[in-house]
């Protein structure tokens, strides 16, 4: 059996996006190191793939009729980590061991370490080619699956991402639905210091992509986006999901050096408490 959420229950998905939050920052501060802003800001986006959108099975990780979730930028691994440990495909104990010496939850996701991960990723730029590669082999063997890949906004400067564009964009790959986390910060600083994106829209639609502009914080609007990719024919489909790196946290939110930071314990407790008023209001 596939495993999603019920229903569109919007409160449901907040609560659970909110406690993928709790569970990073609380593995995050256990390690000492990684990647707090970008987890943060995508939770909301991978909550509702995991917890409403996609087909998936905790119990048989390999059905070949799951939809597959690819997350190229796999420095966010702590998200990726907590959402499926709250799936059910390990004990949520292990979110403890984040980075520590043998354990199956290292920095960046290893498929060959942990069930629910589809591929290892990490070197920035080539998940979306992955994805490609994924859905024109679902479509080659007659299976109706579909194939989610999120990409950092930074990510995008990497010239594969624009041959893979290409490339899902030649071969219609409807069955593609690829979503940027555009929080706008990178690691060297703002994105449109480093590398400007925009027209980001504009961008992928002239790569042949539909394109769907949303709030990557705002349920509803993440939920129709997912709705709407569903129903598109003959090409493949961008969500440009407008975010804020460190989302949920007011002491981390559009601050770039939580790219890579991870919170001291001092951090955590008051993070905790951010999060906690909001899960109980």
């Amino acid at each position: 059996m596939s495993q999603t959420a019920a229903s569109r229950d919007i409160g449901f998905l907040k609560k659970q996006a909110n406690i993928v939050r709790i569970d990073i920052l609380k593995m995050l501060a256990e390690a000492g190191s990684g990647h707090t802003g970008g987890s943060l800001s995508a939770a909301d986006i991978v909550t509702a793939l995991y917890f409403y959108k996609m087909r998936h099975n905790p119990k048989d990780p390999a059905w070949k009729d799951r939809d597959r979730f690819i997350l190229s930028k796999g420095h966010a691994a702590p998200l990726l980590y907590a959402v499926l440990a709250i799936s059910g495909y390990f004990d949520k104990s292990l979110l403890m061991t984040l980075r520590k010496i043998g354990s199956p939850l290292q920095g960046h996701p290893c498929s060959k370490l942990l069930p629910g991960v589809e591929v290892s990723t990490g070197s920035l730029g080539q998940g979306l080619s992955v994805a490609n590669g994924i859905a024109i082999g679902l479509n080659m063997s007659g299976i109706n699956s579909r194939v989610y890949c999120m990409l950092g906004d930074g990510e995008t400067q990497e010239g594969q991402v624009w041959e893979a564009a290409m490339t899902a964009s030649h071969y219609r790959l409807d069955n593609l639905c690829a979503i940027i986390d555009n929080n706008g910060l990178q690691i060297d600083g703002p994105c449109c210091d480093v590398m400007g994106l925009e027209p980001i829209v504009k961008k992928w639609e002239a790569f042949g992509w539909h394109v769907i502009d949303i709030d990557g914080h705002d349920m509803k609007s993440i939920l129709n986006a997912l709705d709407e990719a569903e129903k598109v024919k003959g090409k493949p489909t961008m969500i440009v999901a407008r975010t804020v790196k460190g989302k949920g946290v007011s002491f981390f939110e559009g601050k770039v050096k939580y790219h890579g930071l991870a919170p001291t314990q001092e951090e955590l407790e008051r993070a905790l408490m951010e999060l906690e008023d909001i899960d109980n209001g």
